[in-house]
């Protein structure tokens, strides 16, 4: 019988560009290694993050978190930017152990709420997130492209 190493939830780094960039392209997000590097530094910082799911070397999947303060309070929201998880490995629980993550972080620098955003296409997400908890009746979500 043989150990199966641990699915670990590590901070990113530009090693895992390729493969990010791998992953937001198959989830109709084109994207090459450099733009991910790009990202990445934005994202590195106290209140932003990007998240790996790290399986033996191979990256599962990623979560980009963002915290804001809110004006109304003293505290924050943290934002889920982005969460993608391979298509081969969902129904595992990755993007679980991804989302938890966030949340923890979002713990940390005091957010009192976590907030992601699923696509109409995406029921599949949509269900994940109910099933963590999110509440989908309390969004008002409208956008105006710039």
């Amino acid at each position: 019988m043989t150990d199966h190493p641990p699915i670990v939830v590590r901070p990113a780094s530009p090693a895992d560009a390729e493969a990010i960039a791998a992953l937001f392209t198959d989830e109709g997000y084109p994207s090459g290694p450099s733009d991910i590097v790009e990202r990445l530094g934005r994202f590195d910082s106290e209140y932003s993050r990007v998240l790996v799911a790290d399986h033996d070397g191979e990256v599962l999947g990623f979560v980009a978190v963002h915290a804001l303060p809110r004006f109304e309070h003293s505290d924050r929201v943290i934002r889920v930017m982005a969460l993608v998880v391979d298509a081969g490995v969902r129904e595992r629980g990755v993007g679980r152990l991804l989302m938890e993550e966030a949340e923890r972080l979002g713990r940390e620098v005091g957010a009192a709420f976590s907030e992601v955003t699923a696509g109409h296409h995406r029921p599949d997400a949509k269900r994940l997130y109910e099933e963590l908890g999110y509440d989908a009746t309390v969004a008002a979500y409208l956008r105006k492209r710039l």
